[in-house]
C-alpha cells in the first residue's frame, strides 16, 4: 500500500505547487492565527487556485468559531477539514464536509474509543500527534509509536516529529494511510524547504518500492 503524504503549513502559491510537483498527495493550509504557518483567506485562496489536479487541500482549525470555518468555506474550495482542538464530533460534521480529526497521544488516553465516537460517513481519518502542554500541533516533537493501537476504526494519519530520517521507520512500523509533515520540512519555524520536502517524499515512498 502507498502511503499518502500531506505536507502541512504552506503559505504562498508558488511553494504549493513546488511541493504539488515533489509528490505530495496533499497539502496543508493553517487558519490559526497563533501558528506561525498561519495564512489569511485570500492567500490560501491563491494557494488551492494554484494546485494541478489529485492534489488534496486541507484546511486546519483550533476550536474555531463555526462562522469562521464558513467564512473560509465560503471562498475556499478545500477538500478536507482538519480539527486540531477539542472539537466535538457534532461540531465537526455540521459542515457537511468530509474531515479529519486530529489528537495528541498520551498514555492515559484510549485511542479506540475516543476514534469511535467519531466514525461516520464524514470522517475520513484520524491524525496522531504528539503531546505538548498548550501547543494543539505542529511542535516538531515525535511521541512513543507503540502506543498506536492495531485496531483504530478509522483510517490513522500520522504526525509528529516527521522527517527525513524516521519517516521510513515510521512508515515500516505503524503502517499508517497517511504521514503529515510540516516542521520537518522547514529550514526555520514557518518557512517550507523545497530540497526538504522533496528528501521527506522521497524517504517516505521508499517503502513502497522495497
Amino acid at each position: 500500500m502507498k502511503t499518502r503524504i500531506k505536507i502541512c503549513g504552506l503559505r504562498d502559491p508558488e511553494m504549493a505547487k513546488l511541493t504539488a510537483k515533489a509528490g505530495a498527495d496533499a497539502i496543508g493550509l493553517v487558519f490559526y492565527p497563533p501558528s506561525p504557518r498561519h495564512v489569511e483567506i485570500a492567500m490560501a485562496e491563491q494557494i488551492v487556485a494554484a494546485l494541478p489536479a489529485f492534489v488534496s487541500s486541507v484546511g486546519l482549525f483550533v476550536n474555531a468559531d463555526a462562522a469562521f470555518v464558513r467564512s473560509v468555506l465560503a471562498k475556499v474550495p478545500l477538500d478536507l477539514l482538519q480539527f486540531h482542538g477539542d472539537e466535538t464530533p457534532e461540531y465537526c460534521r455540521q459542515f457537511g464536509r468530509p474531515y479529519l480529526k486530529a489528537l495528541r497521544v498520551r498514555p492515559d488516553l484510549n485511542l479506540v474509543e475516543y476514534a469511535q465516537r467519531f466514525v461516520d460517513a464524514l470522517c475520513k481519518g484520524i491524525l496522531v500527534d504528539a503531546f505538548v502542554e498548550g501547543v494543539p500541533g505542529g511542535t516538531g516533537e515525535a511521541f512513543d509509536w507503540d502506543l498506536l493501537p492495531k485496531d483504530l476504526p478509522l483510517p490513522l494519519v500520522l504526525s509528529g516529529g516527521l522527517h527525513s530520517d524516521n519517516v521510513y521507520e515510521a512508515i515500516c512500523k505503524v503502517r499508517p494511510w497517511a504521514v503529515d509533515v510540516s516542521s520537518g520540512v522547514e529550514s526555520s519555524k514557518g518557512i517550507k524547504d523545497v530540497a526538504k520536502i522533496a528528501t521527506f517524499i522521497n524517504q517516505a515512498e521508499r517503502e513502497a518500492h522495497d
